[in-house]
């Protein structure tokens, strides 16, 4: 899978995002010079952490017969301290059904273990950047 992001127009910051057949876009805020017509990167950084959590709940849930028939997870993120080395991420989690305390516990302790928590607390990543070559690179 490649996902390729392109220039919308030379004036502004807005970029389309082409995932497989998936299509959106990111903007900066206005308080940035942008015009705010889309989520920010930071903001899809924090909807991935968001997303797998929900998905991981709702995945385990099934497979344990536990009667989860919904989650919300809101995320807020502290950039103050970004250029220091740290962001940090506030999770509340809603799990909606009749669960017991056990199976609330349960599903509190697994959303902590979905991939996307995993890599971004426990992984080295690394990211190796490279000109294309050719016509279109000038």
């Amino acid at each position: 899978m490649t996902i390729t992001v392109n220039t919308e127009s030379s004036e502004g910051y807005r970029h389309s995002i082409q995932v497989d057949d998936h299509h959106f876009f990111t903007d900066l805020p206005k308080s940035a010079g942008g015009e705010g017509t889309a989520p920010e990167p930071h903001d899809y950084f924090d909807a991935a952490l968001g997303a797998c959590k929900a998905l991981t709940l709702k995945l385990y849930a099934q497979k344990k017969n536990i009667p989860l028939t919904g989650v919300t997870v809101e995320i807020k993120h502290d950039n103050s301290e970004e250029p220091k080395g740290k962001y940090a991420l506030h999770v509340k989690l809603t799990l909606k059904g009749v669960l017991t305390d056990a199976q609330r516990e349960e599903l509190h302790r697994v959303a902590d273990r979905c991939p996307i928590h995993k890599l971004m607390t426990t992984s080295e990543v690394t990211i190796e950047t490279h000109l294309s070559e050719g016509a279109f690179s000038q």
